[in-house]
């Protein structure tokens, strides 16, 4: 009797024991985030995407290792806009902000950040913010973020060397003094790779927010100096050398090898995600980690950049400030934790999708009334739950620019034109089926007219 005794009691214990255990979160439910979006990074310009001159290694072993998108999109053809959408979950027709220029992000609204630390994360920024000021609601710590260094708006990001960043101290966000003969982008990340080796009691999410490729044209010395022949000019011909106009012009410095500069930035930029994944399987951080790889826009041609030389747009028609494929259509990897390796997906998604798909990782309600969709089960081998309708966006700095994706139509309106693209076929947007197919034109019109609000920071002028 007293055997069957303890054999209950030894049995109830376990039950109580794995019971108890099973309310306790486990780090995959607690997964750390990373998020690095490079800024005007073509979709052509990494060679898991088909390029070919300049090497990335690392990005090309991320994508191996991880899974591939090949119908990403940004939130716009331009930097504040996409970056705010990102930030979110709003597409352009519901957006508060929809063009470049020192608009922040009002007060009371649901971002990512807040999102992650009303679900106890640590958060950090690292790079480039863009979406306010210290002495405005954007500023970063009133958007939900822990700690951050980098530029707070874009016009003070195309300054590679700068006298000051800005970093959150004491709750405030204050300037950070910087010696100017020393290129930004490697002590930023020197600072992101610091966070990640301090103990993090909670789970973190940290935004890496890379600042190249955009203009201006100038990579870190180190790396430049592997584009230079022994004379010290460039190893590939340099068409377009860029002059800095009178005052009143461009606010990029005058640069005589664009080209040499795009390669190394990029070059640069890989060998430091190479770094982040060996520093995060040294950390034993890999296991419980997801990192997430994108561009803001499509690859912009400022500055001396010679987008055609590198085909930073590879089959993609336009650039960045176009509503076409290259303007919008960017990279996307995503790796660690539960990630299938080697998979590709081909599913339309749109980076106004990455908040309720952080929401769905880190086990948390999705905001209300945003745009996106979780991709979530995407990145656990599963076929996506939710499937958009169509995605829309629309652009204010060239008049007023609209474009649809539905399917596998695209609806391009610009300039009192409307376009009709099979993307099924016709990728690069060479033949326009509007005339043709007058009945897909007039449902896509319906969505565009149906789609948006209008900003009190862009109304339309009718």
């Amino acid at each position: 009797m007293k055997k069957l005794f303890s054999y209950a009691f030894i049995l109830s214990s376990l039950v109580i024991l794995l019971s108890a255990k099973s309310d306790v979160p486990s780090t995959i439910d607690r997964p750390n985030i990373i998020y690095i979006m490079a800024d005007d990074l073509g979709y052509g310009d990494i060679g898991c995407y088909g390029q070919k001159t300049i090497k990335t290694p690392n990005l090309d072993k991320m994508a191996a290792e991880g899974t591939r998108f090949t119908d990403f999109y940004s939130g716009n053809t331009v930097c504040a806009p996409s970056r705010y959408a990102l930030m979110t979950g709003l597409h352009m027709g519901h957006a508060y902000i929809r063009g470049n220029g020192e608009f922040p992000i009002r007060e009371n609204e649901q971002v990512l950040p807040k999102m992650m630390k009303e679900n106890g994360y640590t958060t950090a920024m690292f790079g480039k913010w863009g979406l306010g000021q210290s002495h405005n609601s954007g500023s970063p710590e009133k958007q939900g973020w822990d700690e951050f260094l980098g530029y707070a708006t874009q016009g003070h990001a195309h300054r590679f060397y700068t006298n000051n960043l800005w970093t959150i101290k004491d709750g405030k966000c204050e300037s950070y003094p910087m010696d100017s003969l020393q290129h930004s982008h490697p002590f930023i990340t020197e600072k992101a790779f610091d966070y990640l080796k301090k103990g993090h009691e909670k789970p973190f999410f940290m935004y890496w927010a890379i600042t190249m490729p955009h203009a201006e044209m100038y990579a870190p010395p180190a790396t430049l100096k592997k584009y230079l022949n022994p004379d010290g000019s460039s190893i590939f011909e340099e068409n377009k050398p860029f002059v800095q106009k009178a005052k009143g012009g461009r606010s990029y410095r005058s640069q005589d090898k664009p080209n040499a500069n795009m390669a190394a930035m990029i070059d640069h930029m890989d060998a430091d995600i190479g770094r982040l994944m060996t520093l995060l399987k040294e950390l034993g951080l890999d296991k419980n980690t997801y990192v997430f790889f994108t561009s803001d826009n499509g690859p912009h041609n400022e500055g001396g950049r010679d987008m055609e030389f590198f085909d930073s747009n590879g089959p993609l028609k336009g650039f960045k400030r176009d509503l076409y494929e290259g303007g919008i259509r960017v990279p996307m990897i995503a790796w660690g934790a539960n990630v299938p390796k080697g998979k590709t997906s081909n599913e339309p998604l749109a980076n106004w999708d990455v908040m309720p798909t952080f929401a769905d990782l880190i086990k948390a309600k999705s905001p209300q009334n945003i745009d996106g969709l979780s991709f979530a089960n995407i990145l656990s081998g599963k076929k996506i739950a939710q499937k958009h309708d169509y995605l829309y966006w629309e652009f204010h700095e060239r008049g007023f620019d609209q474009a649809v994706r539905k399917g596998k139509w695209k609806l391009v309106k610009q300039k009192g034109n409307t376009e009709l693209f099979d993307l099924s076929k016709d990728l690069s947007e060479t033949t326009d089926l509007a005339a043709k197919y007058p009945k897909i034109v007039a449902e896509m019109e319906k969505i565009v007219q149906t789609s948006r609000v209008d900003s009190e920071l862009f109304p339309l002028k009718r």
